[in-house]
């Protein structure tokens, strides 16, 4: 094969074609793409005669059949195990060779492969790659297709709906004694709920509301609340703004000149209801909240500079936290097809496809990348930030997509 070669990538859209076709690519192949793994060598697995498919064939009956079937469809109970039928030629050989050296840390893996020639790495790997892949999971039981766990967003309005008698259906509040809860930090709302629901703020009925709650819908309260418009509590406020004003003005270095903190741990002030913040103040006074930052400052104020300061916050207009939306599902897929194709099937021969493959054996290698267990600079910076929900929700968004094999055609240079 001349080097002059080029090659042409064709998606094929009848699966049964696809399965008998054989994977072309030119041996004396351009080094990887950037932030692409393996070697021109990589591409033999997909340069394949049918006498080497038929070769790979016995390969796999001796070493791999066991666990991942002689069909590439891994048994239903074999948890965490991969389908890589149809998966592409010179990815299978890459991650084969990286079991081999041990790099994957994986003993079955390592063991199955160790005494392995290159040449019958490059052969089985051609042979399952002519397979046809496995069926997505929902298409063959959405009944048993894994649930996706609900955004953080969308959780955090769930579990907030319980509040939204007191604290209003977005957290604004129309009722006098009731806080406010847009325009406040996330970790500041979270450490307050902790409060109530460990007793170290006492209320009674804030303490029984939120002995349920679990760790995680406190968080999502919390984000849903940080992200909603803010607005000004609709609820009266007496008092002498101008007063109020003057006497805020030794708060201003914790809770921002109008209200507004800079500090995730501090809270913003700025249209937050009048009486409650009188309330909070007396409690700080008196010791039922304790703070020892709060302590000597609303022990300097009286009721009525007190209540002229409320009435200064009431009327300023709350800004949102410099809180980042959460990605949904579909848009973090979006970012992993770049690499891994649209809907996770793959065009590169070095990139895996994803689409079809199980989401407990998807979910295992994220976390894996997660953590540094599997080494990729890449994969690690896609994977970092990812939240639990997130990782599941992807493992689940892929192993229902419909899954493609492709041909890799060798084109004549014109």
């Amino acid at each position: 094969m001349k080097s002059s070669t080029r090659t042409f990538f064709l998606m094929v859209s009848t699966l049964a074609a696809a399965a008998t076709s054989v994977f072309f690519s030119p041996v004396e192949a351009a080094s990887p793409p950037a932030g692409k793994s393996g070697s021109a060598d990589d591409l033999r697995a997909a340069y394949a005669t049918p006498s080497d498919i038929a070769e790979g064939k016995r390969v796999a009956q001796a070493s791999c059949a066991r666990c991942h079937g002689i069909d590439g469809i891994a048994p239903a109970n074999a948890k965490g195990v991969p389908h890589i039928a149809g998966q592409r030629p010179a990815y299978l050989h890459i991650e084969l060779r990286a079991y081999q050296i041990g790099a994957r840390g994986e003993n079955a893996m390592d063991n199955s492969v160790k005494f392995l020639s290159d040449d019958a790495l490059m052969k089985v790997s051609a042979y399952y790659a002519s397979l046809e892949p496995a069926p997505p999971s929902a298409a063959a039981s959405s009944a048993k297709a894994a649930p996706a766990k609900s955004d953080p967003i969308s959780a955090g309005k769930a579990a907030a709906a319980g509040c939204a008698g007191c604290h209003g259906a977005t957290g604004v509040s129309t009722t006098p004694g009731m806080p406010n809860l847009v325009g406040l930090d996330p970790k500041y709302l979270v450490a307050a709920m902790d409060a109530y629901k460990n007793g170290q703020r006492k209320d009674d009925m804030m303490k029984t509301l939120l002995a349920a709650v679990g760790e995680a819908d406190i968080k999502n309260i919390a984000l849903f609340y940080a992200l909603q418009k803010p607005a000004r509590a609709k609820t009266p406020a007496q008092g002498n703004q101008a007063a109020g004003k003057a006497a805020a003005a030794a708060c201003a270095s914790c809770h921002g000149d109008l209200g507004v903190s800079g500090n995730p741990a501090t809270p913003s002030l700025a249209g937050q209801d009048a009486q409650y913040f009188a309330v909070a103040m007396k409690a700080y006074r008196d010791g039922t909240r304790s703070d020892q930052s709060m302590k000597a400052p609303a022990a300097s104020v009286d009721d009525r500079v007190v209540r002229d300061m409320a009435a200064f916050y009431a009327n300023q207009q709350p800004q949102a936290p410099k809180v980042r939306k959460p990605l949904t599902t579909v848009e973090l897929a979006q970012r992993c097809d770049r690499c891994h194709g649209v809907n996770g099937n793959s065009t590169d021969p070095r990139s895996p496809a994803l689409a079809g493959q199980r989401a407990d054996y998807l979910e295992r290698v994220l976390r894996a990348y997660q953590k540094g267990a599997r080494k990729s600079p890449q994969m690690h910076a896609m994977t970092d930030g990812l939240t639990e929900a997130d990782v599941s929700n992807l493992a689940v968004h892929y192993s229902r997509q419909k899954p493609r094999a492709f041909v890799y055609v060798v084109l004549p240079a014109k």
